[in-house]
């Protein structure tokens, strides 16, 4: 049974009290919205006519209280504008319940509120709505995080913890400001890669996420039962084989967004569920395919950020065509000065070992090459980077190559030191 805090059960009886002076705490009627506060915050001219009645929604994230008057941060879907209140503006006649008691006491960080008014300047500059109406649109029961800065703009008490950050990503959207721009970005990657494959004439399709039977990789499914058919099903773990059905069908070229399934450890960059996009094309080889791959994302990177140079982390990683490839073996032998090329089981085995490579006597020779690269290579590639031509005992189903016996034609893009 989950028993309320303190601050809930403050929050109920705010509540009430909201209730009992007539403000309905969830009104049903609806609130029209003219502006957002981004953009009376970059429109915004002295002497402007437009923004002379704004009617604007969102959550309350600070009050500073001073007598008769107020100011407080509204925040909307595009950001935060500091409103001013006075208390003989919207409290209209001899009572002034609505701004001493309910506004004061009784509405809390995080509650939506609606207000109307006008945009103007602040003594020292700031952008802010000089409120002439305030309504509750809805009362928050529960507290958000309160995330406290400085003059200078330094943080403190910040929702910084991962677990709740990811198991409470409503919350770390409302209290920390850029997340929001990262949901964002995701729906515009996904509309430029969209873009990019339906302009080529690239069908986009759905496959079934219930198979009888699941493949297209090598990893443990989650089981599930249909009671009218009284059979196992199991949640796709790809979309590869539903997908090569459809080029078999007749159709040249199709691509789907798909949410795969794998009941396998958890950890930052692995998860139970997940989305990933595939892409199969007709009569084309993992050249044309590689040309493909480096010529949509730069396409993404400018559609996003208006250039091919993007910041991770203390890199810049630039995305601009052509990128560097190697193939497996010149891969191994650039970060180790090793030529494996010629090498049998014992010889790689050997070789690991001396590059403190951890490997053991049950690994064959492609896992051998698998933990090589791993270990001396993967780390060191930054840039966006096509690695080719594997031995055939690490991908003994794809293509062999044209003109290098015991090869493969695969091709892996990697950058910021992990697969793509």
């Amino acid at each position: 049974m989950h028993h309320l805090s303190e601050q809930e059960i403050v929050r109920r009886e705010n509540l009430q009290k909201l209730i009992e002076i007539g403000i309905e705490p969830y009104p049903s009627a609806t609130f029209d919205i003219n502006c957002s506060s981004r953009e009376v915050k970059e429109n915004f001219l002295v002497g402007d006519s437009t923004y002379q009645e704004v009617s604007m929604a969102g959550r309350l994230m600070s009050k500073r209280i001073m007598g008769k008057a107020s100011f407080a941060e509204l925040q909307d879907s595009s950001g935060r504008i500091q409103i001013y209140i006075n208390r003989d503006e919207i409290c209209q006649g001899e009572d002034k319940t609505l701004y001493n008691d309910a506004f004061k006491k009784w509405f809390d960080l995080g509650d939506f509120i609606g207000i109307k008014g006008y945009a103007f300047y602040t003594q020292v500059g700031e952008c802010s709505i000089h409120v002439t109406q305030i309504v509750m649109l809805s009362k928050s029961l529960k507290p958000l995080p309160v995330v406290k800065k400085d003059d200078d703009g330094n943080v403190f008490d910040a929702f910084t913890d991962p677990e709740q950050r990811y198991r409470q990503r409503y919350v770390d959207l409302v209290v920390n400001e850029g997340v929001r721009e990262v949901f964002i970005k995701r729906t515009k990657m996904y509309n430029s890669m969209r873009e990019y494959l339906n302009v080529r004439g690239y069908l986009e399709v759905e496959t079934p996420v219930l198979q009888p039977l699941y493949g297209g990789a090598a990893a443990r499914p989650f089981t599930t039962h249909h009671n009218t058919l009284d059979m196992k099903l199991y949640l796709r773990i790809a979309n590869e084989l539903y997908l090569k059905r459809l080029i078999v069908g007749g159709f040249d070229g199709v691509y789907e967004f798909s949410k795969d399934f794998r009941n396998e450890g958890m950890s930052r960059f692995h998860n139970p569920e997940f989305t990933q996009i595939e892409l199969y094309v007709a009569y084309k080889d993992y050249e044309w395919m590689m040309n493909l791959v480096e010529e949509m994302v730069e396409k993404v990177a400018i559609d996003l950020h208006g250039t091919t140079q993007v910041a991770v982390g203390d890199n810049i990683i630039d995305f601009k065509r052509p990128w560097q490839r190697f193939t497996m073996y010149e891969a191994i032998q650039h970060f180790t000065g090793i030529d494996i090329s010629e090498m049998d089981e014992e010889q790689l085995r050997v070789t690991a070992r001396s590059l403190h490579v951890p490997v053991d006597n049950t690994m064959g020779k492609g896992k051998l090459i698998d933990e090589i690269f791993g270990e001396k290579c993967e780390g060191n590639l930054i840039q966006p980077t096509f690695i080719t031509d594997y031995p055939v005992e690490m991908s003994p189903l794809a293509k062999k190559h044209k003109t290098k016996p015991g090869l493969v034609e695969r091709f892996e893009a990697i950058c910021n030191k992990r697969n793509m």
